[in-house]
């Protein structure tokens, strides 16, 4: 059992009643500049339900969605219909994305506070390893109480920036201390990055 998903699966409801509720583009506003407007390969890291993955492929985008939660892709298969490669796999090693995977975005949205602090160090790396050249990879840091995900940890900017660093990745954006969209999440903050890795 991954740490990471339970709790959803009793919420699971829940959960995609709150994902719908929120719009891609007002979710992700910080983030759509760095979006690639011409096809190319794209990730989701820890897709839910995949509402952003269909998204992504709506814009034409070869999509591959990770997500361990087999209710949470049961549920984004029968709700979306744009075409998506969904994969069973989790961070921080993503072992099924083998060498045949390269990508030209990478989106990780409201996943990393469920792997500890040296599997946050790890995903980085790993991370690093999947984007191609000039490759850009957005990332929301979540930190405050547990919500319908039981295993949480806390997230630090300074942690990751310093990971990314070590990994060859340029800074792009940090955006700090960010509310939630959600109603009654006022004790929630969200921290916003992204990162491309430059030609060298």
């Amino acid at each position: 059992m991954i740490k990471g998903i339970e709790g959803y699966s009793e919420a699971m409801e829940k959960f995609t009643s709150l994902t719908l509720s929120i719009d891609f583009e007002l979710q992700h506003k910080d983030f759509l500049a760095y979006i690639p407007k011409e096809k190319c390969d794209v990730l989701d890291l820890g897709a839910g339900i995949g509402r952003d993955a269909d998204y992504l492929s709506a814009m034409g985008h070869k999509v591959v969605a990770v997500e361990p939660n087999p209710e949470m892709v049961a549920v984004g298969q029968t709700l979306f219909k744009n075409k998506v490669e969904w994969i069973s796999d989790s961070l921080p090693i993503l072992k099924m994305l083998n060498s045949n995977y390269r990508f030209n975005f990478i989106l990780a949205s409201g996943v990393w506070h469920h792997i500890n602090g040296e599997e946050q160090k790890q995903a980085i790396k790993r991370t690093a390893q999947l984007l191609d050249v000039d490759g850009i990879f957005a990332v929301s840091l979540r930190n405050g109480p547990a919500g319908l995900g039981k295993n949480i940890y806390p997230t630090d900017d300074k942690v990751i920036l310093k990971a990314a660093s070590a990994n060859g990745l340029k800074l792009l954006l940090h955006k700090e201390n960010q509310p939630s969209l959600i109603a009654n999440k006022a004790d929630v903050r969200w921290t916003r990055l992204v990162f491309q890795k430059p030609n060298l």
